[in-house]
């Protein structure tokens, strides 16, 4: 499963995408949630790389056209319990 996915390149990516600042980023630069597709067959870590590697930004994206952060506390669930709740109730 890992093979097909760069864990270096998405590590980078949300480390980047982490520290965006949401007055820097426009409409354009986001995707809307609702157009990502997820095979709802794979095991949740599989969902949750093929949703990293489809999104431009996996913290900040497009709600029925608005802008939509997500972040995570020290101290709460993890980020991957974060992100497989989600794609687990989006995705259903």
């Amino acid at each position: 499963m890992k093979n097909k996915y760069n864990l270096k390149e998405l590590q980078e990516k949300l480390e980047k995408c982490r520290n965006m600042k949401l007055e820097d980023v426009t409409l354009d630069d986001v995707d809307e949630l609702s157009s990502i597709k997820i095979d709802r067959r794979k095991s949740s870590n599989e969902r949750i790389l093929d949703f990293l590697t489809k999104v431009k930004n996996p913290y900040i994206f497009k709600v029925n056209g608005r802008l939509v952060r997500m972040r995570f506390s020290e101290n709460g669930p993890t980020t991957d319990e974060c992100l497989t709740n989600m794609l687990e109730n989006l995705y259903r």
